[in-house]
């Protein structure tokens, strides 16, 4: 194994995000167009022993106990499935909030079996990959590969990468956590009916950026509400993106709370960037392009 491989774990943003239903397990069936951003976690992988993660960075002391970490569950879940598997010594630089609708823990936990691929010579469609990725996380697949697509079941069912234009957006979350559990808990049917999309087919067709944020402007985030009533800030968020000049569209992202805001360029973006710091000083705040991959 070389000394240090190195992979950047990018965020996930949900553009849309319907719920379709509660199934009997529990789970909620959903239909989620991601994309990932250029704001990034960063994880490195040097050889050694039994897996082992030191967390750094401006988000570390958010992780919560290592062994909790969906980096080193991903880890012991590939080498339960490879014999010989060699690890080592995982050190991530922790750059995305935390329980923030971003996939942070598991595009972290994708970024590590990428590592371990690289290091074992092992196939970056290998079955066994997208097994411990569906095990370790509903959000973990679509992360393997982070490329825009359609995400549908609990997340595991994927669509082909989708050649989607690039789109400048504002990440902003107000600093509250919010639990992914208790975000579906408050989805009501009633409130937000499912329905599917078929929206890898009518993605697949989109010309550009244009045609791509009118159809945005068509769906919604079925957890908004449900979010909001958990965290009021949310509705802060979002009023506040939604005043800024050249802002065509605002919407959480995930279950919540980060929002994110598209603009027609990047000096809109940074523009508005700017003016958000100095009322908001507190918010986490990052320029960035989505479609990364």
């Amino acid at each position: 194994m070389p000394s240090d491989l190195v992979e950047t774990a990018p965020a996930k943003v949900n553009l849309t995000l319907r719920v379709l239903g509660r199934r009997a397990d529990g789970y909620h069936d959903i239909e989620s167009l991601v994309v990932f951003a250029d704001v990034a976690d960063q994880l490195s992988l040097t050889a050694g022993d039994a897996p082992t993660l030191t967390v750094m960075g401006p988000r570390a002391a958010q992780t919560g106990a290592q062994a909790d970490n969906l980096v080193i569950k991903a880890a012991r879940a590939l080498a339960a499935r490879v014999p010989g598997l060699r690890t080592g010594a995982f050190r991530l630089e922790k750059n995305l909030p935390v329980a923030a609708g971003l996939g942070g823990g598991s595009t972290d936990a994708a970024a590590a079996l990428r590592l371990l691929a690289r290091a074992n010579n092992i196939a970056p469609d290998d079955p066994r990959l997208l097994d411990v990725a569906r095990a370790t996380g509903a959000d973990v697949p679509a992360c393997l590969d982070p490329r825009p697509r359609v995400m549908r079941g609990i997340g595991e069912i994927l669509s082909a990468p989708l050649p989607l234009p690039r789109l400048s957006a504002l990440l902003v979350n107000p600093g509250v956590a919010v639990p992914t559990k208790m975000v579906f808990s408050g989805w009501s049917p009633s409130a937000n009916p499912g329905r599917s999309l078929a929206a890898a087919v009518v993605l697949a067709k989109m010309q550009n950026e244009r045609q791509l944020i009118d159809w945005l402007t068509t769906e919604a985030n079925d957890l908004e509400a449900s979010a909001i009533a958990l965290a009021p800030p949310i509705a802060e968020v979002l009023a506040s993106l939604r005043a800024a000049d050249g802002c065509r569209l605002a919407r959480m992202s995930g279950s919540g709370a980060t929002c994110f805001a598209l603009f027609s360029s990047f000096a809109e973006t940074a523009s508005a960037g700017k003016k958000l710091r100095t009322q908001c000083p507190d918010w986490w705040i990052n320029e960035t392009v989505l479609g990364w991959g």
